[in-house]
């Protein structure tokens, strides 16, 4: 099986320079989880990417005010990507081995063409690798 299988495709992207707020508006419009930062709208490569989890963490739980912040302020900036001719199985290695939830999908040219979350691997996946990717995704860093 093929990422371009189980990925979302098109997903909503925003500009490094995107308030938090709006950052997350569009999860709660395209209920998301995770925005890719990209550099921009045109070209649409990725250089980053905000979760859910990064506007808690980074933002919120620190006491920085997420109306004062941009997307660049709490993204993740080392994404891993997969292009959707990947094999499902390879693209759940890559997500266990950085212990990532969501993985951006690029094309031929670099642009943010789609992305796969643990979600997508729990519907169209055997349950054994399910089970697998979330266990290792889920891991405490050594």
């Amino acid at each position: 099986m093929k990422v371009e299988e189980i990925m979302t495709h098109n997903p909503a992207c925003c500009p490094a320079d995107t308030g938090l707020q709006a950052v997350a508006k569009m999860m709660v419009d395209y209920d998301c989880g995770c925005i890719p930062v990209v550099d921009n709208l045109d070209s649409k490569k990725p250089v980053g990417i905000v979760t859910d989890r990064d506007i808690c963490c980074r933002a919120v739980a620190e006491g920085r005010n997420p109306l004062d912040l941009t997307a660049k302020d709490v993204m993740t900036k080392n994404v891993v990507t997969v292009t959707p001719g990947m094999s499902v199985e390879d693209c759940c290695n890559l997500m266990e081995e950085n212990q990532i939830r969501r993985i951006a999908v690029v094309d031929d040219a670099g642009s943010c063409c789609g992305i796969v979350a643990q979600a997508d691997i729990a519907v169209n996946v055997s349950d054994q690798k399910t089970a697998e990717v979330v266990q290792e995704v889920s891991k405490a860093a050594a």
